[in-house]
């Protein structure tokens, strides 16, 4: 029997968001509903309610989430009822070409839930990189499930499910930051942070933080960060050098996703050394760089989506170190929130007065 829930949508293009009743079908072939526990607030969700990533109003908000496994549909092993579970927006299909050549994090063909959630007149939502997870319960396609350790909280499980995993892959995964490196993290919201602690778990000898902004400053340094440059009042690139002997960094991850801080980072690296792009661009946005400095400087210019994780081998390994003591998840948490309160940290997110505000059910 299909379900009536409470969630929060996007109505319209810069609308306020709002408290609806959302009908929750019967789970599919597939598909899985989950009990939302946690759902942290990313700024992904303020571009959806901002139209920056579709026109396919009204959208269901939420998806960096953890929970339980309430139901699941035929055909699915993996996961079943009663199963602690992060919520992820790549579920790999196992068939394409990347998974098949033995790379499922690049999988070309990721999936959601094929049925749709409804409000209760029938109006479909579009659900939040398939997920919808501002609500009491959601739809998913199995496969969008990791099962972790249940004694972990679910609002500290949960950030994996985008913005830290993202962070600490960029470093890990993409950049392949090892011991004795040196690293420029240029941004240091939830993203730019959890880069900062990857490059820390990693073993990197010297993690510079860049931003404008000297609240976020120090919060990097709390996250691990040996130095600091307020790039509003120093040349990043010039400072970059300056704690790097004169030569740049070895990876340098750009987590603002703008043309000038990526020029920033493309010169703040060492020569053979790596940028990483995990900061999200808008798609006016262009970059213009000499050809001769791309090829004369060598390297790698790397993008980074998800960073490069595979959640099924990801999340319980970060999980892990989390419950060991060695990956602060708990200091991304600035607030927990109920769902008519998502507005408000809204506001509060974009004014950078939190690191992450998180939806507890």
């Amino acid at each position: 029997m299909a379900q009536d829930v409470r969630g929060v949508i996007a109505p319209g293009k810069n609308e306020p968001v709002r408290v609806e009743t959302i009908v929750v079908p019967d789970p599919g072939p597939g598909e899985a509903v989950v009990r939302v526990q946690a759902c942290g607030v990313c700024h992904t969700d303020l571009h959806y309610k901002q139209g920056g990533i579709t026109d396919e109003f009204p959208f269901l908000l939420g998806h960096e989430a953890a929970g339980v496994v309430e139901s699941v549909g035929d055909g699915v092993t993996d996961v079943a009822p009663g199963d602690f579970v992060i919520l992820n927006w790549r579920a790999v299909c196992g068939q394409c070409r990347a998974c098949l050549r033995g790379r499922p994090w690049y999988c070309f063909d990721t999936h959601n839930a094929r049925q749709k959630m409804t409000l209760t007149d029938g109006t479909e939502l579009s659900a939040a990189l398939g997920i919808g997870a501002f609500a009491e319960k959601t739809l998913v396609a199995a496969g969008q499930c990791t099962k972790v350790d249940p004694s972990v909280s679910p609002a500290v499980a949960g950030l994996l499910g985008c913005g830290v995993m993202a962070g600490i892959g960029a470093a890990i995964n993409t950049g392949n930051v090892t011991r004795g490196d040196s690293v420029a993290v240029i941004g240091c919201g939830g993203v730019g942070d959890a880069a900062i602690v990857g490059a820390r778990l990693a073993g990197a000898a010297k993690i510079i933080a860049v931003d404008v902004d000297e609240r976020k400053l120090d919060t990097a340094r709390s996250m691990g960060a040996t130095h600091t440059v307020n790039s509003r009042t120093t040349d990043p690139v010039e400072a970059i050098r300056e704690l790097t002997g004169g030569f740049g960094a070895d990876v340098v991850i750009e987590a603002v996703g703008r043309p000038e801080t990526y020029r920033q980072a493309f010169y703040a690296r060492d020569l053979a050394g790596t940028v990483v792009l995990v900061g999200v661009p808008t798609p006016e946005m262009k970059l213009e760089l000499p050809l001769l400095d791309v090829f004369g400087r060598g390297g790698a210019l790397k993008s980074s989506w998800y960073g490069d994780c595979l959640p099924s081998r990801d999340f319980p390994m970060l999980i892990d170190l989390h419950q060991q003591g060695r990956l602060p998840l708990e200091k991304f948490v600035t607030e927990t929130i109920q769902l008519d309160e998502v507005e408000k940290a809204f506001e509060r997110m974009h004014h950078g007065d939190v690191l992450r505000s998180v939806v507890v059910l």
